[in-house]
């Protein structure tokens, strides 16, 4: 396979693009990982060289090709259980919370929404910790998790819900026998009472608003906005505001933070945040 040189013009034109579509920051830090990641689909269209393939994305009135382009750039890394912790707190603190205050709530509806979903692990995660808590607590509640994320690949994974041996590791033994089908290899595919849990959906944070006609008790966005700038962070968080409940929480990458000073968020613990403030 040929290795095609990245100059400095075509990096900033590419992290230009990309980062004014999807606020996605690729400092020059990241111009190795974008020269590999790209390198093998711009070699099999034919081009040979980053401008070509620049040429070629910015033609495509469509926008798929440039779907597909961060397709490849974007990191779709996660696994199942990851950083425990959020999900032991979500179990003992926050859904008890929830109950207890459902006497307001207009529907039987619990909605939880998965933000940069990645390839469905944190999603199915979510589904099996929230439906374990309301089978044991026989609540009235219904869960419904929205799931979303830039990447097309990765929601086709994250569809399918089939996932190798080694990918399935995180989850106990016991509620891996519950809610997924097992193969011989190992592998194994999440049930149907698992995924009608979860919608799937396409979603760019950079939009200016969300297709969302109800607001959300809780939101998980974790190792997401390690790959923003300060201010696209920040406008991001404030949407998240927007589309939640006056009583809700968010939850971060433990690598993450908004800051002691956010007005909209009261600090909790390290990577999590109640909201504050009324909806107008």
């Amino acid at each position: 396979m040929i290795m095609l040189d990245i100059n400095d013009r075509e990096f900033k034109k590419i992290s230009e693009l990309v980062y004014s579509r999807f606020g996605i920051n690729l400092t020059e830090k990241k111009k190795a990982l974008v020269r590999g990641r790209l390198n093998k689909l711009i070699v099999n269209l034919g081009f040979t060289s980053f401008s070509q393939y620049f040429d070629y994305v910015q033609e495509d009135k469509s926008g798929q090709r440039l779907l597909d382009m961060v397709d490849k750039i974007s990191t779709n890394h996660s696994y199942f259980f990851r950083e425990s912790d959020h999900f032991s707190y979500l179990t003992d603190s926050v859904l008890p919370a929830i109950c207890h205050n459902n006497d307001r709530r207009p529907d039987n509806k619990l909605r939880i929404w998965c933000a940069g979903c990645a390839n469905g692990q944190e999603a199915y995660t979510l589904a099996m910790v929230v439906n374990e808590f309301f089978t044991r607590n026989n609540s009235s509640l219904q869960p419904a998790i929205l799931a979303t994320d830039i990447s097309i690949s990765a929601l086709e994974t994250a569809v399918a819900g089939h996932y190798t041996e080694e990918g399935l590791s995180g989850i106990p033994a016991e509620l891996k026998r519950r809610y997924f089908d097992m193969e011989k290899d190992g592998s194994a595919t999440a049930k149907k009472e698992l995924k009608d849990l979860i919608l799937f959906k396409r979603l760019n944070f950079m939009n200016d608003s969300f297709p969302f006609k109800n607001r959300f008790d809780v939101v998980f966005c974790r190792n997401v906005m390690i790959y923003f700038d300060n201010v696209t962070k920040e406008t991001l968080v404030n949407k998240f505001h927007r589309y939640m409940l006056d009583t809700s929480w968010l939850f971060i990458g433990h690598s993450e933070t908004l800051g002691r000073n956010n007005s909209n968020f009261k600090y909790i613990k390290p990577s999590t945040y109640l909201r504050v403030g009324a909806n107008g």
